[in-house]
């Protein structure tokens, strides 16, 4: 097999040991000093993953990707599926020793495939019940999107506050919220107070 074995580990949260995931991978192939990984504790985004961004980075065509779990590549299928869908565009491949794939060859390439597929309409599905929702909740006289961070009593004691002279960041933390939402607030406000003046 031509190319660079590279090896992935991944556990949810910061107190469990990537041992076992390392173990599974130097015998299957991988040395040490080529296993990435990453603890996570909550997050969901590749770019709180530098394991997972390190390894991309520096996986080339013709590279192998050996995993214990596909799960590992992300945490949702969607996820997962996007990996794949990028190292098999990028000419790598990836092993998986718990599924057995293996995109090196083409059934390994159907069953990742097939994966890829199901997650593809398992987003399209989510994507029609939120619309679906929002529609329904339209209807009914409801807001569809998320609930406002403040309250329209809350919004009015901001403007009050901060033509008081208290400080945007001093605000934001009495409400917790963030500074951006109550810069928000107050660009609103002074809209409201364009359009009275006219």
């Amino acid at each position: 097999m031509t190319g660079t074995q590279l090896g992935y580990a991944r556990v949810s949260t910061g107190h469990q040991s990537l041992d076992q995931q390392s173990d599974a991978l130097t015998a299957a192939g991988v040395t040490g000093e080529r296993i990435y990984s990453d603890k996570l504790t909550g997050t969901s985004t590749r770019e709180q993953r530098p394991g997972l961004s390190a390894l991309l980075e520096y996986a080339r065509d013709g590279d192998t990707i050996v995993v214990v779990g596909i799960d590992r590549l992300g945490r949702n299928a969607a996820e997962v599926m996007t990996t794949i869908r990028d190292l098999g565009e990028r000419g790598i491949v990836l092993r998986s020793l718990r599924e057995g794939i293996d995109t090196s060859n083409a059934a390994g390439r159907m069953v990742a495939g097939v994966l890829a597929s199901l997650a593809e309409l398992e987003l399209e599905l989510q994507r029609e019940r939120r619309l679906s929702a929002a529609a329904a909740r339209r209807v009914r006289g409801l807001p569809s999107g998320r609930p406002p961070a403040l309250s329209v009593l809350q919004r009015e004691q901001v403007v009050v506050l901060y033509g008081a002279g208290r400080p945007v960041p001093e605000i934001a933390a009495s409400f917790g919220v963030g500074r951006d939402t109550v810069y928000r607030v107050l660009r609103a406000a002074e809209a409201v107070g364009d359009d009275d003046g006219q």
